[in-house]
């Protein structure tokens, strides 16, 4: 929340009375997140899993409006998109460029680029604009404004068109996600540390280290 108060974004009342799980397991926690690789269809059946509509998936994709994000996560769209030989066509051409300079393919993977190419520490409705442009920085992003006949580029093009629209689906998007899963009552705990179940205070049995595939990658929420 801090970060969106200094990046200009909207606010929202958080809920309280959440509640803490009794296990930790780092592969259950990330594998109903979208991969930056995601087509379209793909994207829409991981929301929809979690009663996410597609105007959710706009609108929470609009989060990348901050936030850098790793080479390794688009390499392949800048020099061997789905195993073409050549780079993704929905790509800008300078854009294509920029980021070639700065992801050489024999590169670690591990340098850094901005989500948002053009305003990248304010939170505003450019990365729709972006899209627009053939500047989306991931697969699953570009893919909102550029597959054919999609009704999410109508969601994208309103938002680019009405920036308030876009704070404010993305505030009800938002809450409609804080409300996944949610743990109340006698379920799970309310933890004294952050990273421990209660009465495990090394919190080795409950913090898994193995890297997934939103490691490398700094979200905007």
């Amino acid at each position: 929340m801090q970060q969106k108060l200094q990046a200009n974004g909207p606010t929202w009342q958080v809920q309280l009375g959440r509640r803490d799980s009794l296990t930790a397991n780092k592969t259950l926690a990330t594998q109903n997140l979208p991969a930056p690789s995601f087509n379209l269809t793909q994207l829409k059946d991981t929301f929809s899993r979690q009663n996410l509509n597609t105007t959710d998936l706009v609108a929470l994709s609009g989060g990348h409006t901050i936030g850098r994000g790793q080479c390794r996560f688009f390499t392949d769209r800048l020099y061997n998109f789905s195993n073409t030989g050549n780079p993704d066509s929905t790509l800008n051409t300078t854009y294509l460029q920029t980021l070639q300079s700065i992801c050489p393919n024999s590169g670690p993977g591990t340098n850094l680029t901005n989500l948002d190419p053009t305003t990248p520490d304010t939170f505003d409705s450019n990365y729709y604009s972006n899209l627009q442009d053939g500047n989306g920085l991931f697969e699953s992003d570009q893919v909102l404004f550029s597959t054919s006949g999609a009704d999410t580029i109508s969601i994208v093009n309103s938002f680019i068109n009405n920036q308030t629209l876009f704070f404010e689906n993305f505030v009800a998007s938002m809450i409609k996600m804080g409300n996944i899963g949610v743990l109340t009552g006698s379920q799970g705990e309310i933890r004294t540390q952050c990273n421990a179940v209660n009465g495990n205070s090394s919190g080795l049995a409950t913090v898994v280290t193995k890297e997934s595939s939103e490691d490398g990658m700094v979200s905007s929420f």
